[in-house]
């Protein structure tokens, strides 16, 4: 049963299907798994063991009367990031004192995409509070820990999807991005990591309170589950601000699809933050070389990025005042000086304009390229309570220069996808990332599809084979 925590969750759902495993298998598998291995994992917050067995039953009744017409993902088990609202149980947006506040009476719109796609919520994967920080360690919760190796952290915001898929406690994971928050956590545990284009899934029932920086995505184990978990969950809800047409073909068909030909160019440094470490170099050096082999048109390039940082970060951090959380609650040191910096909102709104004319040049120059080929961060991840000596200004400097390559494709809203391709020195995944022109998602899924073919990349961490 152990290969099956593994087994990628189209192939979860088609063994439903055909009645070889039954949706209480599954999950009770990921909740014996749960209980034995996230007290030193810390992927979840809130495991919904009577609702999943529940769910489970109800679907194993349903697959023994009729299995030839279900949803894509019936009986498959997901774990949900504790940045949205899953009605019954608490929504602590990685604030220990929300954990003790009603649970929630609804479920957020991608939720219901997700229920009537097939999937049995196991639980709400951990965040770092409100989803600021790239690391998963709020206060008041165990840290969120890489099963890859437990000293070291496995990114953050959605550090607890990336921990669960990795870990096998669940096959596939929802996870949200708003400066790389869904594509750390994926490369940092070798995980397939999709960040849609903006408007491409919705925020129903709510708005955007980040001029459109943050979007949900899944974290998965193969290409062809993400693709076909976005499927999912995109498209429009009544009344959202913006969105986009469904794609000419379903994403899933992309990842089976072969791609022509493509414009790529790549880049191992940053403007204007610097050069990733050797590791991290040589993992994008070897992906271009790879497409170079793939039969694509490889070259050296990467748009500047050195205007967009100060906008960027004005906006982001305006998130912490837009959750009107009270400071006493939030104890968390980082936070609580964001809190202190916010703006007023004349000067939010000329960031927003900032940020989007800056977004313009970097989109411009993909007017000649395809795909861009980028690190995902600039160095190895850190250990767990590395930076906790450090003041909250020395934190977000650090995290600025850790994951540059990931928010200027938050502003500008364009597709990215982050595979792995290797280990570093210390043995943790490197992911690299792919940035596509805004609205290709297919052509992204298309080529990640084709490296992943090309260069296999393990089922699991070592440390959880036989577990």
């Amino acid at each position: 049963m152990t290969d099956l925590a593994f087994t990628p969750a189209l192939e979860q759902a088609r063994l439903v299907r055909t009645k070889e495993v039954s949706p209480v298998d599954l999950v009770e598998l990921y909740l014996q798994r749960i209980q034995q291995l996230d007290g030193q994992l810390g992927a979840y917050v809130t495991v919904m063991a009577e609702q999943a067995i529940a769910d489970a039953r109800a679907k194993s009744e349903i697959v023994t009367q009729n299995s030839s017409e279900l949803p894509p993902f019936f009986g498959v088990p997901i774990g949900i990031k504790d940045l949205i609202p899953v009605a019954g149980v608490p929504c602590s947006y990685g604030v220990r004192a929300l954990m003790e506040e009603k649970p929630a009476s609804y479920d957020w719109g991608i939720v219901t995409r997700l229920r009537q796609a097939g999937f049995i919520i196991l639980g709400k994967t951990a965040t770092s509070q409100l989803g600021t920080l790239p690391f998963t360690e709020p206060p008041g919760f165990p840290p969120t820990r890489n099963p890859w190796h437990a000293d070291y952290t496995s990114g953050g915001s959605s550090g607890g999807s990336g921990t669960a898929v990795a870990a096998g406690l669940c096959p596939i994971a929802h996870g949200s991005d708003g400066g790389g928050s869904l594509r750390i956590p994926a490369a940092c545990c070798g995980l397939v990591g999709l960040k849609p284009s903006r408007g491409r899934v919705s925020h129903a029932p709510v708005g955007d309170r980040l001029s459109g920086i943050a979007i949900a995505g899944p974290i998965a184990r193969t290409v062809a589950d993400a693709a076909a978990m976005l499927d999912t969950i995109a498209g429009y809800m009544t009344g959202d601000p913006y969105w986009l047409p469904d794609p000419e073909i379903a994403f899933a068909e992309a990842a089976r699809s072969t791609v022509g030909s493509l414009r790529i160019a790549f880049s191992t440094t940053i403007p204007p933050i610097g050069e990733a470490s050797s590791d991290y170099s040589q993992a994008v050096l070897s992906t271009a070389r790879l497409l170079a082999d793939l039969g694509h048109a490889v070259t050296p390039g990467c748009p500047d990025f050195s205007e967009l940082i100060a906008p960027f970060t004005r906006v982001w951090q305006s998130g912490i005042a837009a959750a009107s959380i009270p400071e006493e609650l939030l104890n968390d040191p980082v936070n609580c000086w964001l809190l202190e910096q916010t703006c007023d909102a004349g000067e939010y709104l000329q960031a927003v304009s900032k940020m989007q004319s800056v977004a313009r040049s970097i989109v411009a120059f993909f007017s000649d390229v395809d795909v861009l080929v980028l690190p995902v961060y600039l160095h190895g991840p850190m250990k767990i309570g590395e930076w906790g000596a450090f003041s909250p200004e020395e934190i977000i400097q650090r995290v600025i220069n850790w994951i540059a390559p990931c928010p200027p494709f938050n502003a500008t809203g364009q597709p990215a996808i982050t595979i792995p391709v290797g280990l570093d020195s210390n043995g943790l995944p490197i992911g690299v990332q792919l940035v596509g022109r805004t609205a290709a998602e297919t052509t992204l899924i298309s080529l990640a599809a084709q490296i992943e073919a090309a260069q296999p990349w393990p089922d699991r961490p070592s440390s959880q084979r036989g577990l």
